[in-house]
C-alpha cells in the first residue's frame, strides 16, 4: 500500500469562488475538469491545456454530475437527473421524481463502472425522505435505498463490486456488496466511523489501490481510508469546508478539490477567506481511476 507523501503542495485553482462547490469530475478526452455550484446552479468547466475557465448555467439547484458521451454530462438537478449538452447548455430529462417537492432535492452522484448514473436525493430540511436512485441510458430507474436525509460520498471500488454511499448525518461511510449486473444492494457494512474525525462525510472517490478519500467537511480535512476502512492518512484541506474530489491531470495523480463559500441553508458557511475554491493538491504519490462515461460500461479486465 502506498503511502501518501508528507510534501503535498495545495494551489487555489478556480478564479471565482462557488457557494456550494461540488462533484468535480476530470474528463480525459479534452483535459478539462468540470464540477458544479449546486447553489448558484452552474456547472463550471476549466480546460487545462487552454488555462480558461467556462460556465453554463442550468434551470435549477444542482447537485452532481458525471461524463457522458457525445459532448454531454448527466446531471442530478432539484428534480430529477438530465442530460446536459456541454455547448448548448440545454437539458434534456432522462428521469423526473413521480412527486416532486420543495423540499427533497438530487444531491451526491457517481456513473458505476456499467455506465448507469446513481444520484441521491435528500430532504432540503433533513428530513428522512430522500432516495438512492439508478437510472440507465434509457431512463429506466430502480430506487435502491431510502429514508435518505443527506446523500453523499457515493463511489464505487476498482473493480465495481463495492458501493461506498454514506447519509451525512448519521456520520458514517457504509459499504454495501454490489450486484454489478442488477446494482442490488445487500446489508452494509460500516467502513469508516467519521465521527471520530468531528464530521459527517461529504464527497468520496476511490484510487487505484482501492482506498477511498473522503471529505471530512466540519472538520476541514481529507482522510485517505485502505480498503479495510483503516485510516491511512489524514490531511489538511486548504480551506475550512472540503467537499468533494476527484483525480484528475494527464496521470490521474492530481486530486481536484471543491468547497464550500455558503451552502445556502445556513447550515454551512465557510470563515475562510477563501472559501468556496476549487483546489487541486499534488505530491500525494497516488493515482486515481479513469470516471465511466453514462451508457459506455468500462472494461474492467484491463
Amino acid at each position: 500500500m502506498t503511502k501518501v507523501a508528507r510534501n503535498v503542495t495545495a494551489r487555489r485553482v478556480s478564479p471565482t469562488a462557488d457557494m456550494l462547490g461540488e462533484s468535480p469530475v476530470w474528463d480525459p478526452q479534452n483535459a478539462t475538469l468540470y464540477w458544479v455550484d449546486g447553489v448558484s446552479r452552474l456547472i463550471r468547466m476549466h480546460d487545462t491545456l487552454a488555462g480558461t475557465f467556462r460556465q453554463i448555467e442550468v434551470p435549477a439547484m444542482i447537485g452532481s454530475i458525471g461524463l457522458a458521451q457525445d459532448g454531454k454530462l448527466v446531471a442530478g438537478l432539484v428534480d430529477g437527473i438530465y442530460l446536459v449538452d456541454i455547448a448548448s447548455g440545454e437539458c434534456a430529462p432522462l428521469y423526473k421524481l413521480p412527486r416532486p417537492s420543495d423540499r427533497i432535492r438530487f444531491n451526491d452522484g457517481k456513473v458505476d463502472r456499467q455506465g448507469r448514473f446513481l444520484c441521491g436525493s435528500m430532504g432540503v430540511y433533513a428530513e428522512a425522505s430522500g432516495e438512492l436512485i439508478r437510472v440507465d441510458s434509457t431512463g429506466k430507474a430502480d430506487v435502491l435505498a431510502n429514508g435518505i436525509r443527506i446523500a453523499n460520498s457515493l463511489c464505487f471500488s476498482p473493480d465495481g463490486a463495492t458501493m461506498y454511499f454514506s447519509d451525512s448525518l448519521d456520520r458514517k461511510v457504509r459499504a454495501y456488496a454490489y450486484d454489478k449486473e442488477e446494482g442490488a444492494l445487500d446489508r452494509p457494512r460500516i467502513h469508516v466511523d467519521t465521527a471520530e474525525f468531528d464530521s459527517g462525510p461529504d464527497g468520496a472517490t476511490v484510487d487505484s489501490e482501492g482506498c477511498i478519500w473522503v471529505a471530512l467537511v466540519q472538520a476541514g480535512k481529507i482522510g485517505r481510508f485502505t480498503p479495510d476502512g483503516k485510516l491511512d492518512c489524514l490531511i489538511e484541506a486548504p480551506t475550512d469546508m472540503p467537499t468533494c474530489m476527484s483525480f484528475g491531470g494527464p496521470d490521474l495523480t492530481t486530486l481536484y478539490l471543491t468547497s464550500i463559500k455558503d451552502s445556502g441553508s445556513g447550515r454551512a458557511i465557510s470563515r475562510h477567506p477563501h472559501g468556496g475554491a476549487l483546489y487541486a493538491l499534488e505530491g500525494l504519490g497516488v493515482k486515481g481511476l479513469p470516471e465511466p462515461r453514462f451508457g459506455q460500461p468500462q472494461d474492467l479486465t484491463q
